[in-house]
Parts: C-alpha cells; sequence; structure tokens
C-alpha cells in the first residue's frame, strides 16, 4: 500500500515551511519509542467483539501508563497511523486519536502541531477525522504560536463541511453522520 503521508508530507516545502530535519527526525524517534505497545493495544483493540469504556481497553491501559511527553507521541505515532492507512480498519485507533485530544494540558509544541497539520493536508479529505490532533492540540498553544496561517486555503477543518455539522443547503441533514468512502487499494 502507498503512504499518504510521512517523511515526505513532514519535509515538504510546496505547502509549508519545512520542518528542521533535527525536528522531524526528533519526532519519528520519540513515536518509534511508544509504537510497539501502540500497535498491540489497537490490534487487542480491534479484535475485541464489543466496545468497552475507554479506560477498559488495551489502548486505554497504553494511555494511562504514559506521561504527558509520551501521551503526546503516543498521539502523534496514532495520528499518523490513521493518516497512512485510512482504507483499512482505523476505527480503533480514531477514538484513540480523539481520547488524547480531549486531554488538556499535555504541553504540544508548534512544531508538533506543524507535523500533524502537514499529515493531514496530505492524506486529504477522505481520511476520517483527519484535523481531529492537530486541531485540539492547536488550541493548547499560546494564540501567537498557532500555525493556522500556514495552511494553504482550503486546508483547515472550517474550510470542509464537518462530519454531521453538514448544512440543510447541501441537501444533507443536519447532525446526520457522514460516511467516508473507503479507499480502494490497487492491485
Amino acid at each position: 500500500m502507498a503512504s499518504v503521508a510521512g517523511r515526505a508530507a513532514a519535509s515538504t516545502r510546496d505547502a509549508f515551511p519545512p520542518l528542521p530535519r533535527a525536528v522531524v527526525q526528533s519526532f519519528y524517534r520519540r513515536m518509534r519509542a511508544v509504537a510497539p505497545a501502540a500497535v498491540g493495544a489497537i490490534e487487542r483493540d480491534r479484535a475485541a467483539d464489543a466496545e468497552p469504556a475507554f479506560a477498559d481497553t488495551a489502548c486505554g491501559r497504553l494511555a494511562r501508563s504514559l506521561d504527558d511527553a509520551g501521551l503526546r507521541a503516543l498521539g502523534m505515532w496514532t495520528h499518523h497511523w490513521c493518516m497512512r492507512f485510512y482504507d483499512d480498519d482505523t476505527r480503533v485507533g480514531r477514538r484513540l486519536v480523539r481520547e488524547i485530544a480531549g486531554r488538556p494540558g499535555l504541553g504540544w509544541t508548534a512544531d508538533e502541531v506543524r507535523w500533524m497539520l502537514r499529515e493531514s493536508v496530505w492524506a486529504g479529505p477522505a481520511a476520517a477525522e483527519r484535523f481531529t490532533l492537530p486541531h485540539a492540540a492547536a488550541a493548547q498553544l499560546p494564540p501567537e504560536e498557532r500555525p493556522f496561517g500556514e495552511l494553504p486555503p482550503g486546508h483547515w477543518p472550517e474550510d470542509e463541511p464537518a462530519e454531521g455539522q453538514r448544512t440543510e443547503s447541501t441537501g444533507t441533514i443536519v447532525d446526520a453522520p457522514a460516511l467516508v468512502p473507503r479507499q480502494r487499494r490497487a492491485g
């Protein structure tokens, strides 16, 4: 499967000012540290028949075991995983991203937000909930550090109809869940 995000998205010069290579490498180093546990937790939760409360899931136990820096790395890795593999079953990963996005005071940096925004832009609108974590993380930054102005026109969630929040002028019922078509794999 071809990746829609990754190192190329992190260092692209056409849509954003480049992030320093050392900064991007530090992100990947931190994400590699949590990736094995994250993969295991996601796979255990994907195999579960029922959807228990988040605290009772493998992902919930993993999230509880991490400090703020570890939770930010887990959020970034899970966001990256969901952006790369949005045509697979990312339901559990998206739930983990939503849970991390709902946690205040994690100490997000502007560069972490920029990195996630690049991943989201590269993935495109077919990736469900692609701005969930970068939007929540950016909201925790001081207003002068928020990188909203760096996004190309038409790439911020307010520029697209949000899932379940489409207006009646589009012909879609307000508050109805939007369906995102699954991408087909070539070959």
